[in-house]
């Protein structure tokens, strides 16, 4: 397994850092998912029924939920627009076994493009379009969520590409 992840810098302001930090897990999913075959990507480890796949889909549908939706106020877009969330509210997680592995991976680098061009890091405290719980957020508690999301697959992808295929790494 290749690991062309960049490291994120050890001395720059907060959005730089944030950005930083949250480009190299991001990096971290590619290096775990790039390559894997569509029958690869539905693979699980039981007793989890948690798929590479269905992580790829649900990372696309939350950075196009807090950049796109919560801080932008944008509707939602396909293929969120139309998913079923209220007969399955995991629909993203369990509809990547559908998809081919191409397509789940062109749907995440579109979320996290449209993440890296829309989110407004010139102002870190600048407060969403829409509330969440009834709060507006501000752009630096989506960054520290996405940092947070993608830390916590991140350790969850190191797990599943082993039981698939051996490979390990940092």
């Amino acid at each position: 397994m290749d690991d062309a992840r960049t490291d994120p810098p050890v001395a720059a302001g907060e959005a730089v850092t944030l950005v930083g930090f949250l480009d190299f897990l991001r990096d971290t999913i590619a290096v775990k998912t790039d390559g894997l075959t569509t029958d690869q990507l539905r693979g699980t480890h039981p007793p989890s029924s948690m798929t590479l796949g269905g992580m790829l889909k649900h990372l696309a549908f939350v950075e196009d939920y807090w950049v796109g939706h919560v801080l932008l106020g944008r509707d939602p877009s396909p293929p969120w627009d139309t998913a079923p969330w209220g007969d399955d509210p995991d629909w993203d997680w369990h509809s990547a076994a559908s998809d081919a592995a191409d397509d789940l991976r062109q749907v995440w680098r579109d979320a996290v493009e449209r993440s890296r061009t829309d989110l407004p890091l010139d102002d870190l405290g600048q407060l969403s379009a829409t509330e969440r719980h009834g709060e507006r957020v501000s752009v630096r508690y989506v960054l520290v969520h996405l940092v947070e999301e993608y830390a916590r697959h991140a350790g969850h992808a190191d797990l599943l590409r082993e039981a698939l295929d051996g490979s390990t790494g940092e």
